[in-house]
């Protein structure tokens, strides 16, 4: 054990009666000889502690007369960074607070402050004060009239204590800190990958670079508002939305398959065409499903693979490429179906000029139990001024040629 010597450690004496002050100065801090002091560590640390000059306990003692005192001298060492390192409290002190209140008080500003409370043979018992004080290592008795080397012992355990649990607490913060790091770094490098694999996709596709932005920016609004107000309070989670909306980036990643002639072709497609042009969603569900089993990042992996997969279904189940109906498709993909559409109305194509806001937000609205689900278009319908204020500024911005609508 290494205490060090180059501080000395803050002892607070509460205690009524200022002949106990300067007895706890005599036996804490002797004036000639430390022999008893090294006898102490010796038999709480072993041999070599006690041979050891830099392990020595040095002590200074600040007094105290009353409960009330103590506990502010408790609070103001706190504050100043220098707290102290353990409590010696009498129990009877008259008229204010007795030693037991004095450290129910004291341990609501300073939880991991070691308290002695010293005793007389007539004051409370164990049993007495035990059901008054929780049971803790931190509580230790003291009988009056106390013995010097018993103080001695007493003390020097309760600082050592003291001291390693600071230096546990500081391990663990900075244990802590260091994963933090770790996982925002991780988050950070996820965003890069995804972000860069959604490029790919858009770099074949003459949609605008801010679609990955604004298609997250809906997605994260509308998840957010269902957890707010629900149905599905019960799935939605701070995790979950995170997951969402980061991977809803990822939705038409399957684009990279589909044939240019196809994915570029600036008028309406044939029947054969839009079927070719259907596979993305399986394309780039199987791509996220095979990269997730290989991957630590499983869920973040799957989530995106759902998206993928099924964010051209329907509500009614009219949808591709599963027509699954209502419930039985993924929340992730019913909420990031309406950012989606609603990007793609507002947003100007090879083959379709931009159309108003108002617009598209009256055919998301007529839509309501048939291609989207009730409650993720009432949650639209809720955000709608934060829908609008985006796509107003990705219209200004691109300046297309915009379909309007009288309102």
């Amino acid at each position: 054990m290494n205490i060090p010597t180059s501080r000395r450690w803050r002892i607070l004496a509460i205690d009524d009666n200022p002949s106990i002050h300067e007895d706890y100065k005599k036996v804490l801090i002797p004036r000639k000889s430390h022999d008893g002091l090294r006898e102490t560590e010796a038999l709480l640390f072993g041999e070599d502690s006690a041979a050891a000059p830099k392990e020595r306990f040095t002590y200074t003692i600040d007094s105290a007369f009353q409960g009330q005192n103590g506990l502010q001298m408790v609070a103001e060492a706190s504050e100043s960074g220098r707290p102290y390192s353990v409590a010696l409290i009498d129990v009877r002190m008259p008229p204010g607070w007795d030693g037991v209140e004095t450290a129910q008080r004291i341990w609501e500003i300073a939880p991991d402050l070691p308290i002695v409370l010293c005793t007389a043979y007539s004051d409370y018992g164990w049993e007495e004060i035990s059901d008054r004080l929780p049971r803790s290592d931190q509580l230790l008795i003291l009988k009056k009239p106390f013995e010097p080397f018993e103080l001695r012992q007493i003390v020097a355990s309760q600082v050592s204590r003291w001291h390693l649990n600071r230096q546990s607490n500081r391990s663990q913060l900075l244990s802590e800190a260091i994963i933090e790091r770790r996982t925002r770094q991780i988050e950070s490098t996820q965003d890069l990958v995804f972000t860069s694999l959604a490029r790919l996709a858009e770099s074949r596709d003459p949609e605008t670079g801010e679609h990955l932005e604004r298609i997250e920016f809906y997605t994260r609004i509308l998840a957010e508002r269902l957890f707010e107000s629900g149905p599905y309070t019960d799935v939605l989670s701070p995790t979950y939305i995170d997951y969402v909306s980061r991977s809803s980036i990822l939705h038409d990643i399957g684009k990279v398959g589909i044939p240019d002639n196809v994915l570029l072709k600036p008028g309406r497609l044939t029947a054969e065409e839009f079927e070719i042009m259907k596979t993305h969603a399986a394309i780039g569900a199987d791509a996220l499903d095979d990269a997730a089993n290989r991957s630590e990042y499983c869920d973040f992996l799957s989530t995106a693979a759902e998206i993928a997969r099924y964010h051209h279904e329907k509500f009614d189940g009219s949808g591709y490429p599963e027509q699954l109906k209502g419930q039985n498709i993924p929340l992730s993909a019913r909420i990031v179906a309406v950012a989606d559409v609603f990007d793609a109305l507002t947003s100007e194509r090879v083959y379709k000029r931009a159309m108003c806001p108002f617009k598209a937000k009256e055919i998301i609205e007529s839509e309501r139990g048939n291609h989207f689900d009730p409650a993720i278009v009432d949650a639209f319908l809720y955000c709608w001024d934060r829908f609008l204020e985006m796509a107003l500024e990705n219209q200004s911005k691109n300046k297309p040629a915009v379909e309007t609508v009288s309102s």
